[in-house]
């Protein structure tokens, strides 16, 4: 007798990645088990659920109805597993998150070892990727991303904080060009521009101060995709660079960099945690972000509320 609830979990992971070899690469398990597991339940059901050609698999209508009560009878069980692990307040098993590189090696990774030592049981993979990840096709159980709008309506969002930025420049790019003395400067100087990897779009830059907002979009010699990248482009004197605060501050505690615009308010950038909404929320999942949240707040450049622009060289 085959296990046929890891065979409904099969399903629904082939259906999600759109194929057996991303969903035994998800799952952890071999392709021919994917396989077998999917073959043994459509003999047990005596219907096809899936069409297969040697580049594309798609689900059958029969297929499609079977996948909407897989998820609801999948989420049941997790919520009786929940109700057990609640008991034990020890959420257990493997999470796999994906977050922005520095936002991950500068903030979350750091604060880690408090997190395992309020949840042991837990087994985490984190991403760590200024890309961002397909959830459901990559199997990722949830991800921080930061964005004025997330336009993917599979995906439900979480306001865990705001990321402050700040608009610096090398001390010797200053001292060749000059500063900049308001935003609409910029156009005349030379800028390091950050670019999204999947998409290619150019990210704007965003100003306030009292009450007036500006919202700069920059052609530049350099752009990059990489928030590590585009802080060391501006170590080497490239340009000037707006990046996170939370990465610009100790350059500019030890001098590298220097603070350009200071009476303008770069506008922080939302944060969300985000996860697949035909996903139950597992207790796993909902204490990582309660967790993400909560480190978040107790962060300066990372809490809901701006910034001022004297707290930018901090932590």
């Amino acid at each position: 007798m085959f296990n046929k609830l890891l065979a409904m979990e099969v399903f629904v992971q082939v259906v999600d990645s759109g194929g057996f070899t991303r969903a035994s690469e998800n799952m952890k398990m071999p392709k021919a088990t994917v396989t077998t597991l999917i073959q043994s339940l459509e003999a047990s059901l005596s219907v096809r659920l899936l069409n297969r050609t040697t580049r594309h698999v798609s689900v059958t209508a029969d297929g499609a109805s079977f996948y909407e009560r897989c998820l609801r009878i999948l989420a049941q069980v997790r919520d009786a597993e929940d109700a057990v692990s609640q008991n034990r307040l020890s959420p257990s098993g493997r999470l796999r998150v994906d977050a922005p590189t520095g936002l991950a090696s500068e903030v979350i990774i750091p604060a880690l070892p408090d997190f395992f030592q309020r949840y042991p049981d837990i087994c985490l993979e984190l991403g760590c990727s200024d890309r961002p990840v397909e959830l459901l096709e990559e199997g990722v159980d949830c991800a921080i991303r930061g964005g004025r709008q997330l336009a993917d309506s599979r995906l439900i969002a979480r306001s865990v904080g705001a990321m402050q930025y700040a608009t610096c420049a090398s001390p010797a790019y200053l001292e060749r060009y000059g500063r900049p003395l308001h935003p609409s400067d910029l156009a005349r100087h030379r800028c390091v521009n950050y670019f999204s990897a999947r998409t290619g779009k150019m990210f704007d830059w965003y100003f306030t101060r009292a009450g007036e907002r500006v919202q700069v979009a920059l052609s530049s010699h350099i752009a990059l995709s990489d928030s590590y990248a585009c802080t060391a482009a501006g170590l080497s004197g490239l340009g000037i660079v707006q990046m996170a605060s939370f990465l610009m501050a100790p350059l500019v505690k030890d001098g590298r960099l220097m603070v350009v615009l200071e009476d303008w308010v770069n506008e922080p950038l939302p944060v969300y945690a985000v996860y697949p909404e035909n996903r139950h929320l597992s207790a796993k999942v909902r204490v990582f972000i309660d967790w993400v949240a909560e480190l978040f707040g107790n962060t300066s450049t990372l809490r809901r509320a701006p910034s001022s622009v004297a707290t930018q060289g901090e932590e």
